[in-house]
């Protein structure tokens, strides 16, 4: 398994585009509003690329994972952490999440930091494991209820 870096030559978008719609195929009647990733496009993927820093997971010549990065104020977004169902159990989340964390420390960010589904207690499980804490919930635009919580986990230096 190997993880890589996304860049300019990376032309596998429709691939990339099936991964994250199959792995996150079972949300589709738990959460509302719907996932964004219903709403995303090959080219849309592709400008995400450009403007956050995404890295895939490979078997092989197989995509199985991916992770998209965005610094913030003190900590390094993590969204769209994705891997084919079929790969799923083999720790490769996991390994995304290191190569967040050591991308947090090397640009002197304390934290990574996520948003979970307020529906998906399974995903909030998962993450706990990993060190992550609650941190907030958060309401969708257009809602008066928690449609997600936000987690934090500390990076050490």
């Amino acid at each position: 398994m190997n993880i890589v870096r996304i860049d300019e030559d990376f032309q596998r978008w429709d691939e990339l585009l099936a991964l994250i719609l199959s792995s996150f195929a079972y949300m589709n009647d738990r959460i509302d509003p719907p996932s964004s990733a219903l709403k995303l496009t090959p080219a849309m993927l592709a400008e995400k690329a450009r403007t956050e820093i995404a890295y895939v997971a490979m078997d092989g010549d197989i995509l199985c994972g991916c992770i998209f990065l965005r610094p913030e104020e003190g900590c390094l977004y993590v969204g769209k952490l994705a891997v084919t169902p079929n790969a799923q159990g083999r720790g490769i989340g996991r390994r995304l999440l290191t190569v967040a964390e050591q991308l947090a420390r090397d640009q002197a960010l304390l934290s990574l930091r996520l948003e979970a589904r307020i529906e998906l207690v399974e995903n909030h499980d998962v993450f706990a494991r990993w060190g992550f804490e609650k941190t907030a919930e958060n309401a969708h635009p257009g809602f008066t209820m928690t449609t997600s919580i936000e987690m934090r986990k500390p990076v050490s230096a």
